[in-house]
């Protein structure tokens, strides 16, 4: 499966109401340990189907980045069933992203 781009449009029905546990990414374009990251989702996106990954663009969607107040990016967040239930800032390694998960 591949990298899902979430706007405000999608943002309730493939987030909070996704069967399946939640990888949320919230990144921009010019900031350096969110492209570092970007490759690490990727390939998590495709080797764990049973983890959805998404992305917000906090440029593009600032009101979500702001709901949730972003303050530095990327922020990783994990959500299952509806609800925040892990949360980083800052780039982190493949395991320790899969962590997360757990």
């Amino acid at each position: 499966m591949s990298v899902l781009h979430i706007e405000a449009e999608n943002f309730e029905t493939e987030v909070l109401h996704s069967e399946k546990p939640v990888l949320l990414d919230f990144w921009a374009s010019w900031c350096g340990p969110c492209r570092m990251v970007a490759p690490v989702l990727d390939e998590i996106a495709e080797e764990r189907p049973e983890i959805k990954v998404c992305k917000v663009n906090v440029d593009e969607q600032a009101e979500l980045a702001s709901a949730f107040g972003i303050m530095s990016i990327p922020t990783l967040m994990v959500v299952k069933d509806g609800k925040i239930v892990r949360q980083s800032v800052g780039a982190l390694p493949k395991a320790q992203i899969l962590e997360m998960m757990e």
